[in-house]
C-alpha cells in the first residue's frame, strides 16, 4: 500500500539513503532522487529513478516534496536549480545550519520550507528529527514532513528556528559522541589488560545495552545513573573523576557550544 506520494531527493548520502529506506517500507510512490555519484544509481527500482543532476529530471514530475539531503556546503550550488518546483512542492531540508530564510533566497519568496535536523539513528528507524516550518508551509505539507521524518523515528517542531543549530549540536552530532565512548572504553579496558576482541564486546554491549535500558525507562538519566552507583563502590570512584568540574560537565558543555556555533557558521 502507498502512503508516501511522489517525492524528489535531492542528495543520497548516508542520511538520505536511510530515510529513503524508511519511506519505502511505508509505500512510496513512484519518485525520483538527484545525485551524480556513480553509487546512487544503485538505489533505482521500480519506485525510483535517479538521474545524475537536476536539469535530467522530467518536465512532466510533479512531486509533493522535494527532500534537500546535500552538503550544506552545497547549497548555494546546488539548490537554486530545484527552485521550479516552488509554488507545488514543499521543500523539506536536513542540511546543518542552512536557515529557512537562505534557502528561501536561493529557491524564491514563494518556496515553503520546512528545516529539520534528523540523525543517523535514522538508518535503524531509531532517529530523532527536530523540525520548524516556514511561512509558507501548509497544514497539508506540515503533515507530510512529519510522516516523511517519523518513518525513520521520532519528530519534534519549534517555532524557534534559532534553537536548531543547538538541536544539531546535541542530537545531530550526538551519536558520534556516543560512538567516541565506546572508543575510549574499548581503549581503557585494553590498558587495563583486557584482551582486545574482548574489549571491544564489553564497550559496545555496555552501550547497547544501557540505550535499550533507558529507552525502556521512564526515570531520568540521572536517575538510572545514581541506580548503578553504589556509595562507596567501583562506579563512585569512578564518577568522581568523570563528574569532576573540569572533565565531563565542562567537556560536554564545550563539545556543544562548538557544535551550535559551527552550525551557525554554515549558514553564512
Amino acid at each position: 500500500m502507498t502512503t508516501i506520494p511522489p517525492l524528489l531527493l535531492v542528495g543520497c548520502g548516508r542520511m538520505g539513503r536511510a530515510m529513503l529506506a524508511g519511506w519505502r517500507e511505508h509505500g512510496l510512490a513512484r519518485s525520483a532522487a538527484v545525485d551524480p555519484a556513480p553509487e546512487a544509481a544503485a538505489l533505482a527500482g521500480p519506485d525510483l529513478a535517479v538521474y545524475a543532476e537536476a536539469g535530467l529530471v522530467p518536465a512532466g514530475f510533479r512531486p509533493s516534496a522535494v527532500v534537500l539531503a546535500v552538503k550544506p556546503q552545497l547549497a548555494a550550488a546546488c539548490v537554486p536549480a530545484f527552485g521550479r518546483f516552488a509554488g507545488s512542492a514543499v521543500f523539506l531540508s536536513i542540511m546543518a545550519g542552512q536557515t529557512i530564510g537562505g534557502l528561501s533566497g536561493l529557491l524564491g519568496p514563494a518556496a515553503a520550507i520546512v528545516r529539520a535536523m534528523p540523525n543517523t539513528p535514522a538508518a535503524v528507524r531509531r532517529g530523532i528529527s527536530v523540525a520548524c516550518a516556514g511561512r509558507n508551509v501548509t497544514g497539508e505539507q506540515h503533515a507530510l514532513c512529519e510522516t516523511l521524518l517519523r518513518s525513520v523515528g521520532e519528530v519534534a517542531w519549534v517555532e524557534d528556528e534559532d534553537l536548531l543549530d543547538a538541536v544539531t549540536a546535541v542530537s545531530g552530532s550526538g551519536p558520534a559522541y556516543v560512538f567516541l565512548l565506546v572508543e575510549l572504553l574499548e581503549r581503557a579496558a585494553v590498558r587495563q589488560g583486557i584482551p582486545p576482541a574482548l574489549a571491544q564486546s564489553l564497550a559496545r554491549q555496555t552501550v547497547i545495552g544501557s540505550g535499550a535500558l533507558l529507552a525502556a525507562s521512564a526515570d531520568p538519566a540521572a536517575e538510572l545513573r545514581r541506580g548503578v552507583t553504589s556509595p562507596g563502590g567501583t562506579t563512585e570512584r569512578a564518577l568522581a573523576v568523570l563528574m569532576a568540574e573540569a572533565a565531563w560537565p565542562a567537556a560536554v558543555d564545550e563539545a556543544v557550544a562548538a557544535a551550535t556555533a559551527r552550525s551557525r557558521e554554515l549558514a553564512r
